[in-house]
């Protein structure tokens, strides 16, 4: 069914510029943008639905390339005992911290952690997100890890969304493997990777590349298992230390290296040349009081594509908002909203390997996009949180969340 959505301005984002066309139509066939121009140009079309969108901004739909939404428990308890001034070593030695995650991920039957994921989804979905990726991580046992990725999948199915799958067993190092992190590498390669692909649970891999999890000799080789198994592979690097995580993701031609707080020059030319994005994660930025800022000097000057994304997480960014990202990128990292808007948009399908389908609004690509009630596209970037009124159009068919 082609349907006509006019009376709009539209920040198509087509080569992650706003590329405005004021007094603008869509034209959708079924889920794809079939045109897409100034209304006065528009083509003489058997329309059987019109839709007038009273002179809204619409932009594509937003994009969360980086989440742990699936995971049991909760960790506001700690947040306020570290505010309450225990350490987060005292917490940990008290079975706190990540290990918690864990354990109440594994505890948690798989229609309890859809329960809860689909609730933190909603409100990113609320918020104008269309697509999403989201990570394992917290089961860091093949049975639980396949729990996670088959509730990802679930949510992916049962939500209007489209949702990628990233197995990250190499997160952390679980307790039956403490002090034998080259045997659980061996088990994540061996065992766990190849039995989650088989399954067709995992659209990319992922690994933890720092002091506190893993080295860059260990996430080599789930890279070259990932690789193996016909899988891309991305990479959190540089958040804590500099490791030269993300020149090894560059390497091996990941589709995103992120936190970055720490890279170096080298490592952005490396990127540069790979065509690996930088996703930044100003939530976590923010959470941990961080004070070292991305290169961001080096990733213009070099031409890294950059992507923001909300790294929804129970202990370093509990964030339900992709749209405050935005303004916290701005501020945080003083990017333009201009630079934001791409990083949730054209950048962030990028980083999904979704950069030919999704994330600009042009002839041939999936017709996801929001109708904003706003003046300007950096109305997106400047107010502080709050619910934007707004119309969400989702494989060309409106939705409702």
């Amino acid at each position: 069914m082609k349907t006509l959505w006019q009376h709009c301005h539209v920040a198509t984002m087509a080569q992650g510029k706003y590329s405005i066309i004021e007094d603008a139509a869509i034209v959708t066939s079924g889920e794809h943008i079939e045109w897409i121009g100034p209304q006065a140009e528009q083509p003489a079309y058997d329309h059987t639905n019109v839709v007038d969108l009273g002179g809204a901004w619409v932009t594509p739909g937003l994009i969360d390339c980086h989440t742990h939404t699936v995971f049991g428990g909760n960790r506001s308890g700690e947040f306020e005992q570290r505010l309450q001034g225990v350490s987060y070593a005292e917490i940990a030695a008290a079975g706190g911290g990540i290990a918690s995650t864990v354990r109440a991920t594994r505890a948690a039957s798989e229609d309890q952690l859809f329960a809860s994921a689909e609730q933190r989804l909603k409100r990113l979905l609320r918020d104008g997100v269309t697509t999403v990726e989201i990570k394992s991580g917290y089961g860091l046992d093949l049975a639980s890890e396949r729990k996670i990725l088959r509730v990802i999948r679930r949510l992916g199915a049962v939500l209007p969304v489209t949702v990628r799958s990233t197995c990250l067993a190499a997160h952390a190092l679980p307790p039956e493997y403490a002090n034998r992190a080259d045997d659980y590498i061996d088990h994540i390669c061996h065992e766990m990777l190849p039995a989650l692909a088989a399954e067709g649970l995992v659209d990319a891999v992922d690994a933890f590349c720092e002091y506190l999890a893993f080295s860059p000799a260990q996430v080599e080789q789930v890279f070259i298992t990932a690789a193996q198994l016909g899988l891309p592979v991305k990479l959190h690097a540089e958040q804590l230390s500099s490791l030269g995580g993300s020149s090894l993701a560059a390497r091996y031609h990941a589709l995103s290296a992120d936190h970055l707080e720490f890279m170096t020059e080298d490592d952005a030319i490396a990127m540069a040349a790979s065509g690996t994005v930088a996703v930044l994660l100003p939530g976590a930025f923010y959470f941990l009081r961080e004070t070292r800022l991305p290169p961001m000097d080096a990733l213009r000057k070099y031409g890294v594509n950059i992507a923001i994304a909300t790294d929804l997480n129970p202990g370093t960014s509990p964030a339900l908002s992709l749209r405050l990202m935005l303004n916290m990128a701005c501020t945080l990292f003083r990017m333009t909203p201009e630079e934001a808007l791409a990083g949730v948009t054209l950048n962030a399908a990028k980083a999904l390997g979704l950069g030919d389908t999704h994330g600009s609004l042009e002839v041939g690509k999936i017709a996801d996009f929001v109708a904003w009630k706003i003046e300007r596209p950096a109305d997106l970037a400047y107010w502080l949180g709050g619910d934007l009124d707004k119309r969400i159009v989702r494989h060309g068919a409106e939705s409702l969340v």
